[in-house]
C-alpha cells in the first residue's frame, strides 16, 4: 500500500522551476547535510514517515544519515527516483566517459559487484544493449539505498518521457520486471504526461501501474491539459500519486490541497518544503481535506 502523504526532495538541492533566485537561496540554505536532515527530522516528526528521493550527489549522505540512525527511522519509507540524468551528463562533460564508469559503477564496489556488473553489463558497451545497460544502471543507483525500506523505486520523468515519446515498451517491461525480480518491490513511473504513459503502461502489459505527475488546479505541467488528467483519473486503472501540487508557490496551499484531495483516485500526494511551518500545514491540510 502506498503512503498517503510522501515527502519530496527538491528543496534540497536548490530546485525551483518558476524562481532562479529561489532556486539559489534554496540551494545555499541547503549546503550543509545538517539543515537537509533537521528539515526531514522535522517531517518525520510530524508523522510523515515516507521520503521520495531522487539519485542525486548528495542523497547518499542522507542515507548514510539514516543508515548511522536505525532506530531513529525504523519506520522510514523510501521512494527513490532514477536515474538523476544531470548528475551523469555533468560527469561525462567533466571526466568523459572511463572517468564516470570508474567514479559511478566501479566505486564503493567489492570484486564480486564488480565481476558482476563486468558480466551482466561489460559487453553492453559494444552490443549497445539497452536493457543490460539499464540493469546496469539501476544496480548502481540503488547501492546507495543500500540496507534501508524501499517501498517503489522510480524511473525518472526525464527518461520515461523520452522512452514513452520513442514508444519502447521493452523498455518499461524491462525495468518493471527487473525492480520487481531483484529488489522485490514494485516500479513506478514519474512522466509530465500522464494520460498518455498510462495507456501506454497498459499496452506494455504493465496492469494498475504506479504513476507520479504533476497534478494541481492550475495546470502546472499537466500535459497536455488539466482536463485530460482530471479524465484518466476518473476512468483508467492506475494508481496516481501527485506531485507539484502547489505548482510552485503558484496557488495558495489551501486551495491547492483541497483540488488535489477532491480527485478521488490520487493514492499519494508528495510534495516538499523548507520550513516546519509549511510542513506542518501542507500535512494537515492534507489530512482534513482526505
Amino acid at each position: 500500500m502506498l503512503d498517503r502523504i510522501i515527502f519530496g526532495d527538491n528543496q534540497f538541492f536548490g530546485i525551483n522551476h518558476m524562481s532562479e533566485d529561489k532556486a539559489q537561496e534554496l540551494a545555499e540554505k541547503f549546503k550543509d547535510l545538517r539543515a537537509i536532515t533537521d528539515v526531514l527530522d522535522i517531517a518525520y516528526d510530524c508523522g510523515i514517515k515516507a521520503f521520495m528521493l531522487n539519485t542525486h550527489e548528495r542523497t547518499k549522505e542522507i542515507c548514510d544519515h539514516f543508515r548511522n540512525n536505525p532506530s531513529r527511522y525504523a519506520d522510514l519509507a523510501l521512494y527513490p527516483s532514477m536515474p538523476y540524468a544531470h548528475k551523469y551528463a555533468n560527469a561525462v562533460a567533466e571526466k568523459g566517459i572511463f572517468g564516470t564508469l570508474r567514479d559511478y559503477i566501479l566505486a564503493d564496489s567489492s570484486a564480486g559487484d564488480v565481476l558482476r556488473m563486468i558480466a551482466k553489463g561489460g559487453m553492453s558497451l559494444f552490443e549497445q544493449d539497452m536493457l543490460k545497460v539499464m540493469q546496469l544502471l539501476v544496480d548502481m543507483e540503488m547501492k546507495i539505498f543500500r540496507g534501508l525500506n524501499v517501498k517503489v523505486v522510480f524511473l525518472q520523468n526525464i527518461v520515461t518521457d523520452l522512452l514513452l515519446g520513442l514508444k519502447v515498451k521493452e523498455a518499461f517491461v524491462g525495468f518493471s520486471s527487473y525492480i520487481q525480480e531483484r529488489y522485490k518491490v514494485e516500479a513506478g513511473f514519474n512522466t509530465m504526461n500522464m494520460p498518455m504513459l498510462v495507456d501506454f503502461l497498459h499496452e506494455c502489459g504493465i496492469e494498475n501501474p504506479i504513476v507520479c505527475s504533476s497534478i494541481n488546479k492550475a495546470g502546472y505541467f499537466m500535459n497536455p491539459n488539466k482536463e485530460s488528467y482530471e479524465i484518466a483519473l476518473q476512468g483508467k486503472n492506475f494508481r496516481a500519486m501527485a506531485m507539484s501540487i502547489l505548482a510552485s508557490g503558484a496557488i495558495k496551499p489551501e486551495e491547492a490541497v483541497e483540488y488535489v484531495c477532491k480527485q478521488k483516485a490520487i493514492q499519494s500526494i508528495v510534495f516538499g518544503a523548507s520550513s516546519k511551518q509549511h510542513i506542518i500545514q501542507t500535512k494537515d491540510l492534507i489530512e482534513r481535506f482526505s
